[in-house]
């Protein structure tokens, strides 16, 4: 049932499996609600378990799991970091924090990632890194990015927010780069409000990614009796969610299967009920490449070029449906022109930004409000 002051098809409607508060309750029996206590530990052994990362950190967000990575990598002034300019602001902040220029470049058609035949291009003596961004839970290109990388000494941290429970030719995404990426902010289908995590490929940096995520101290070492103190290492911060947030967390990856799995299964319904408005070129529905598993995170389309978006967005509110756009493009925003630069065009970014519809999409969605989001939709683009 929806709650009636949200509109009769609102965007997105966080789900909860039912051992989320028994799981909050646990911990504050068990008395330990700051970071790092029992909840949090199964929940990093999970991600570990599930995508085959060398070591998960959870954090207070995905922007903090950048912001780790970023810290972890040692990223500086005048350092480059290639990057989509179609993201969040995440993306770009966590690098320029530190000092470092985020380098946008365009984006597939097809799948709205980072156009992987266009980084080489893109590399200069600075360049440090690759952040490809996996948009809607479909995959990159990654082993061309990851052979560049190869080939020129460069790291390559996955921004996987979008990306939990979808694999590229078998492999979990934030998994193969150096680093990646996760979210489990209320917009994802697997949520604790807010929340995400680093996952850290290579035995060598975990033991660095353990002093940042604990304010810069060997705190890691000294519960697990390897010092007899702890003491400041070296830069860190406070990135740690607390207990309750991973207890919350644990409930929804003991399920994660099953509310991906549901989730696909409407992004399937609405793949083939939108298959007649495209085939009449209403609209264009996403590709997902060969290789690729997503995991439903969102359901867009495009409009064709010139309809004015923004007025459907209008109309379709007013029937109930909380259809939305996304991303401005960074390139074009203030920050943007501030602490990045361009490589090439952005012909495809700009293009695909104006004429982008989110579709509402939530786990128990039921069939007939697909119907009606499809039917409003059908009618507006008919007028």
């Amino acid at each position: 049932m929806i709650p009636r002051h949200l509109p009769k098809v609102p965007f997105n409607m966080p789900y909860m499996t039912g051992k989320e508060l028994h799981y909050i309750a646990q911990a504050h029996f068990n008395g330990r609600l700051s970071g790092g206590g029992p909840f949090t530990e199964r929940c990093q052994r999970w991600l570990e378990s599930c995508t085959g990362a060398r070591l998960a950190l959870l954090t207070h967000s995905c922007t903090a799991a950048l912001e780790l990575a970023s810290l972890l990598f040692d990223f500086g002034p005048g350092d480059e970091v290639i990057m989509p300019s179609y993201t969040f602001v995440s993306t770009a902040n966590a690098f320029v924090l530190r000092g470092a220029v985020p380098v946008f470049v365009d984006i597939r058609r097809d799948t709205l990632n980072l156009d992987e035949t266009l980084i080489e291009g893109a590399i200069t003596p600075r360049t440090r890194a690759i952040v490809p961004v996996h948009y809607a839970g479909i995959a990159c290109e990654m082993d061309s990015i990851l052979a560049c990388a190869d080939k020129r000494g460069l790291i390559v941290i996955e921004d996987a927010a979008q990306g939990v429970m979808a694999e590229y030719k078998g492999r979990a995404l934030g998994s193969m780069g150096h680093a990646g990426a996760f979210s489990f902010h209320e917009t994802k289908h697997i949520t604790c409000g807010e929340g995400g995590a680093l996952l850290v490929s290579r035995e060598g940096d975990c033991h660095a990614a353990e002093i940042i995520v604990e304010k810069g101290t060997d705190r890691t070492r000294y519960f697990r009796g390897q010092v007899d103190r702890y003491t400041w290492q070296r830069m860190g911060s406070s990135l740690l969610p607390s207990e309750l947030t991973a207890a919350f967390l644990w409930a929804q990856l003991e399920e994660a299967v099953s509310l991906t799995t549901q989730r696909r299964a409407l992004w399937n319904r609405y793949h083939t009920l939108l298959a007649p408005l495209e085939a009449r070129g209403l609209l264009t529905r996403p590709v997902i490449p060969e290789g690729c598993t997503h995991n439903a995170h969102m359901y867009y389309v495009l409009l064709p070029r010139g309809a004015p978006r923004d007025a459907l967005l209008a109309r379709l509110h007013t029937k109930g449906v909380q259809a939305v756009f996304h991303y401005v493009p960074l390139h074009s925003s203030q920050g943007g022109k501030r602490y990045g630069r361009v490589y090439g065009t952005m012909a495809i970014t700009d293009d695909v930004a104006a004429r982008l519809v989110r579709l509402p999409l939530w786990i128990r969605m039921t069939a007939d409000l697909q119907e009606h989001v499809v039917d409003a939709l059908h009618r507006e683009l008919n007028t």
